[in-house]
């Protein structure tokens, strides 16, 4: 194994570290960004919407290729505030439900390719990121360890941590689930020139 350093936001970096990979089964997007802020300085949002969303993007579409040939997986490590706003990170919690977003339409998009999408919903984990925070929160090397088994059951979502996996019944029996399957399906049952975008060849 060796290890690749890179700035999400950088296309060039991306390329290199793509060329530089043989094979490749499964993609872990999990560098992000959460800064306090309160909508203020559209700077802030333009930060966190460069890392947590379109660096994201610009990694998968500099792997996809890769993750083609081989019928491999991506896992993007997301976050609760994906689905419910954290009024203290606004910023951060807009950019991880667009993150979410883009989720949810790579799964359908890529589906075809034999391709799988995970999105990771993590509650409190206990990194540099929430240090500060008074909270119960989970060992990192649980939630990497719930996160494989995810992948391994093939969860579409995975709730890795005792705070997001309480509501994983809820999640997978809930409108917002059926109603993602249903807008899947009318892609499903497209036309294949109508299905042939820019985004399901991210290049």
């Amino acid at each position: 194994m060796r290890p690749l350093i890179l700035d999400i936001t950088d296309s060039a970096q991306i390329q290199r570290a793509a060329d530089a990979v043989e094979s490749l089964d499964i993609l872990i997007n999990n560098a992000g960004v959460a800064l306090y802020d309160d909508l203020s300085d559209p700077s802030a949002l333009e930060r966190h919407l460069a890392v947590n969303l379109f660096g994201t993007y610009a990694v998968i579409r500099g792997f996809l290729p890769l993750l083609t040939r081989s019928g491999g997986a991506v896992v993007n490590n997301l976050s609760l505030n994906a689905v419910a706003a954290l009024p203290i990170l606004p910023a951060y919690s807009i950019s991880k439900a667009a993150a979410f977003s883009l989720t949810q339409s790579l799964r359908a998009i890529l589906a075809p390719r034999g391709l799988r999408v995970h999105a990771v919903l993590t509650g409190p984990v206990d990194t540099d990121m929430n240090r500060g925070l008074d909270i119960e929160k989970a060992s990192p090397e649980s939630v990497a360890q719930r996160i494989f088994d995810g992948v391994d059951n093939d969860q579409e979502e995975i709730f890795p941590d005792p705070v997001s996996s309480a509501l994983a019944q809820q999640w997978y029996g809930g409108p917002t689930k059926a109603l993602e399957h249903q807008f899947a399906a009318l892609l499903a049952a497209a036309t294949p020139a109508a299905s042939e975008t820019p985004a399901s060849s991210p290049a």
